[in-house]
């Protein structure tokens, strides 16, 4: 049974006042031979999450890597447009949650958590490094995992090792926050769990969930948005945005959300059939 988060804390870590915009202006990706995406505009709203769906390969991991300055430039991948904040640059105002948790197995919890600080250089002194780790320790508690902080990797199950890197990345205190289907291989009851502690968390930050479930995009969205092809090697389009009405998370068993996922399910069914995936 997954650790129970805490039911009434507020985060250690508030959302930054200045979570910008974020511009991607013709935007385009080749890769292997393949156009995934040409002359693409996207615009994340500022403090709100945006939802991403759409067929497995059709380009949506490229497109949060391409925001996050990690899509390739080599001989085999090019890529071009521009990304921006509210016109500034993004370097440096983004952290990345990828699918997998990537914690280093040699480390602690702790040491996995406060593992960007460290490189940086940025806890060098004992004043600094304690409040790094009571920082840490804080946002650990808000995740279930109070007293799991010396913990190595391999003691935790999925779900524990999933907060852990949810951890990690509030702890990089961003104002963007850019996450690939970091639920999609957890139970349902630690998915259901840590997407409300996500929507809590990320609260008045811009951000960008890539997912395969209509419903869990509907719960956490502000706008969700569909990636498809009109055709099988067509680049990506983006389609029209859906604006689930309340606040994240919502109630999965509110029959307007539930209304609005079949119709989410039948966009994703159109583009699977257009794509020939």
């Amino acid at each position: 049974m997954p650790n129970q988060v805490p039911p009434q804390s507020s985060s250690p870590s508030p959302a930054p006042q200045d979570a910008p915009a974020i511009h991607l202006r013709a935007a385009t990706l080749r890769y292997g031979g393949r156009v995934v995406f040409d002359a693409l505009d996207f615009e994340l709203p500022a403090g709100r999450t945006t939802c991403l769906l759409g067929p497995s390969g059709v380009g949506k991991t490229s497109l949060l890597r391409l925001i996050a300055g990690l899509a390739p430039d080599t001989p085999q991948g090019t890529k071009g447009g521009v990304v921006d904040a509210a016109g500034r640059p993004v370097a440096g105002r983004i952290a990345y949650l990828a699918q997998r948790d990537l914690l280093l197995p040699w480390l602690s919890v702790l040491g996995n958590v406060t593992l960007g600080y460290r490189l940086r250089g940025e806890a060098r002194g004992r004043t600094e490094r304690e409040a790094t780790e009571t920082r840490a320790r804080e946002l650990l508690a808000r995740v279930g995992l109070a007293g799991r902080a010396e913990d190595l990797p391999a003691q935790l199950s999925g779900g524990e090792r999933q907060r852990v890197a949810l951890a990690r990345t509030l702890m990089e205190d961003r104002p963007v926050v850019l996450m690939d289907e970091p639920f999609s291989s957890l139970d349902a009851i630690t998915r259901f769990e840590l997407q409300a502690l996500a929507a809590e968390l990320l609260a008045g930050r811009t951000a960008l969930l890539v997912t395969h479930d209509p419903l869990e995009a509907l719960r956490l969205g502000h706008r969700v948005q569909v990636m498809a092809q009109e055709r099988a090697g067509a680049p990506a389009r983006l389609e029209p945005a859906l604006e689930p009405a309340g606040v994240p998370p919502r109630d999965p068993a509110d029959p307007a959300l539930l209304a609005q996922q079949a119709e989410l399910l039948k966009r994703l069914v159109q583009a699977k059939a257009a794509g020939g995936a």
